[in-house]
């Protein structure tokens, strides 16, 4: 199995930076992370969430749910990378975080407000929805690494949570005909979003090599849960279910 660097991946991982790389030129400590984090990386990226998802043949049942979910949890993530923006230590970097909450509160946001309507989601489950286990978890992640950690930290779960989109969307295949699943995936392809997940990832790149070694461990653990809430993510979009949920 190889990373998305092309590096083996082996199961055998030292659970130390400094053991996995003779120099930090030479491994990025987001690989180590990414390496660390494995099966489950690959099972997020290729789930058969995205896959349906790329094939058109997703249940609009399904799509509708995990849409539902992923709304609701959008201000959870904005006020994260917020949080991210307060704590970055240059202008440049305040600038370049405070340009991708612009954009998952202008663009992403005029996405989800179509797609809802054309799936018949009705106001109530926009405004005040049940919360599904994991999109609770993942919320109260976000929280707690805003409120005990630092940049880092805050870093250490963004950056697996926007590069795990990278990846599944930037699968390549014919878009699918229903415009609720082909935007979702653009939204996820394109130089600016690829761009911005580049950069942030070498932020935490510099942050993360330029750690202790314990908190090294404490950033790839934030980093490694983020990927099993991915999966949990989507697999509740196939098995929750609500006993008053009509549509």
């Amino acid at each position: 199995m190889r990373n998305s660097a092309g590096r083996s991946i082996t199961v055998d991982i030292p659970d130390n930076y400094p053991s996995y790389t003779d120099s930090p030129d030479d491994v990025r400590f987001t690989e180590w992370c990414q390496a660390l984090s494995q099966p489950d990386w690959t099972a997020a990226v290729e789930h058969r969430f995205t896959e349906q998802l790329h094939e058109g043949t997703i249940d609009d049942a399904v799509f509708r749910r995990y849409l539902v979910q992923d709304y609701a949890f959008v201000e959870s993530l904005v006020g994260t990378f917020g949080h991210a923006l307060g704590e970055a230590s240059s202008m440049k970097a305040k600038g370049r975080l405070g340009t991708f909450i612009d954009t998952l509160t202008a663009d992403e946001n005029d996405y989800f407000e179509r797609s809802l309507d054309a799936l018949d989601v009705p106001e109530s489950d926009r405004r005040e929805p049940d919360l599904m286990p994991a999109t609770r978890a993942f919320e109260d992640l976000l929280e707690r690494v805003a409120r005990e950690g630092g940049y880092a930290e805050t870093l250490a779960v963004l950056v697996p949570a926007e590069w795990i989109y990278r990846a599944w969307a930037g699968v390549d295949a014919e878009p699918p005909e229903q415009f609720y699943l082909a935007e979702w995936i653009g939204l996820h392809n394109n130089p600016g979003f690829n761009e911005f997940v580049e950069w942030i990832r070498t932020e935490l790149d510099r942050e993360g090599a330029a750690a202790a070694s314990d908190r090294q461990q404490r950033l790839a653990r934030h980093f490694h849960r983020t990927v099993e809430l991915e999966i949990a993510f989507f697999d509740a979009a196939y098995t929750a279910k609500r006993d008053d949920q009509t549509w």
